[in-house]
């Protein structure tokens, strides 16, 4: 029994350095294994060559629409509204007869100052030959200078009250005419502010209908302050380019979002800025063969500011924010390194955005692949289609998803 403890023990002991050999050999072959394995690839981004090119530059402001003219019929002489002659809602043309007062009253006054006209004529002759008379005798001293006096200013008195019942007779013309009121301008005439049998009075407050041109139409737009000045600004360091026929060119979005067919032609920028709104008005005319525009309309116009020559336009997916809610984007340098550069941007284009300063031609800015690298990291690179950007979409439209269970 104790012989078979002295053999184990001595066995044990032996087989120590054999243990401890095999350790180290398995030991270094691991080490072996892990400084032979593959290096991690660098990974891939899409990135777009920034380029210089031509953008025509629009602002959109809200406005609405008015009539291009509009006339208040009101009565010029008092009387009762004998008959209405139109239709409401339907178009007139100028000159049309809309409402009679009754004429009896009016004709009354025009047969009196004819008929007073006509008496101071009839006496003209007589006073005329008996002016000529007075001075024949006057020269032989057969009448007195104050008879020859009293019949020449009989004469004149007589002149004077025909050429006073001339203008009572026009006038009597003038006031018959008004009885019959007729529209001053073609358009659409609308809803009458009176009945049959109502009494007017000359030149009344209340209108009794109104008549709108709605072909063609305006358009006032409201621009602020600053808007004008940040374009003043971008004319005077030749960032903009204007063209003095296209600068005039407008376009219109109605109030459902549809865009309309007709271009407009901008005609003043109104000089006077409003204290409540801080903004100036700026007046298009707009063809409306159609009658698709109503007075009043909400709308939306395009109004062309002026062409960028030199304009960066990037990717708006290609720009995202620092925590301080800076717009940055990452390029790739010559060396093939991402470096982040801080951008400034103008607005946005479409899917664009207008960059002011921080990228140069010849830049590539990262796109896509953002989310797995950092600013100094090398890369590979591949350029930026559409196509890949839809196979990205379509790639997370066909990940499985887990069966429902029953």
């Amino acid at each position: 029994m104790l012989l078979n403890r002295i053999v184990c023990k001595s066995m044990t002991w032996n087989l120590l350095p054999v243990a401890l050999l095999g350790g180290l050999l398995l030991g270094g072959c691991d080490d072996a294994g892990r400084s032979q394995s593959p290096q991690r690839p660098a990974p891939e981004v899409a990135v777009v060559t920034v380029d210089l090119q031509k953008v025509v530059l629009t602002t959109e402001l809200p406005g609405r629409t008015s009539a291009f003219r509009i006339a208040e019929i009101r009565p010029q002489v008092s009387g009762l509204i004998q008959r209405r002659l139109f239709t409401e809602g339907s178009d007139v043309k100028a000159g049309q007869v809309l409402y009679q007062i009754a004429p009896a009253p009016f004709q009354a006054g025009l047969d009196n100052a004819s008929a007073a006209l006509g008496r101071a004529g009839a006496s003209l002759s007589a006073m005329r030959s008996r002016a000529e008379r007075f001075e024949e005798l006057l020269a032989v001293k057969a009448v007195s200078q104050q008879d020859y006096d009293d019949a020449a200013a009989a004469l004149k008195q007589t002149e004077a009250d025909i050429e006073y019942w001339k203008a009572m007779v026009k006038t009597a013309r003038i006031n018959f005419e008004y009885a019959r009121i007729t529209a001053p301008i073609s358009g659409r005439i609308g809803k009458s502010g009176v009945n049959d049998g109502a009494l007017v009075t000359a030149y009344q407050p209340m209108a009794l209908a109104t008549i709108q041109r709605l072909d063609p139409m305006y358009v006032d737009v409201s621009q602020s302050t600053t808007e004008v000045l940040r374009l003043r600004h971008r004319l005077e360091e030749g960032r903009l380019d204007q063209n003095g026929t296209n600068q005039k060119k407008v376009r219109l979005i109605l109030d459902d979002g549809t865009a309309y067919p007709l271009e407009g032609t901008l005609q003043f920028r109104d000089v006077t800025v409003d204290p409540t709104t801080g903004s100036v008005i700026l007046r298009v005319v707009f063809p409306n063969p159609k009658g698709v525009l109503l007075p009043g309309m909400f709308i939306r116009a395009v109004v062309e500011e002026g062409a960028n020559p030199q304009a960066i336009l990037v990717p708006q997916q290609a720009v995202s924010r620092n925590p301080k809610g800076n717009p940055v984007a990452l390029i790739v340098d010559a060396e093939g390194k991402v470096q982040q550069q801080m951008l400034t941007l103008d607005r946005a284009i479409g899917n664009t955005w207008l960059v002011s300063t921080g990228l140069a031609p010849g830049d590539r800015l990262i796109v896509e692949g953002m989310q797995k690298v950092r600013p100094g990291a090398s890369v590979k690179v591949v350029p930026f289609t559409a196509d890949s950007e839809e196979k990205g979409d379509e790639r997370k439209d066909s990940t499985p998803q887990p069966a429902e269970s029953n």
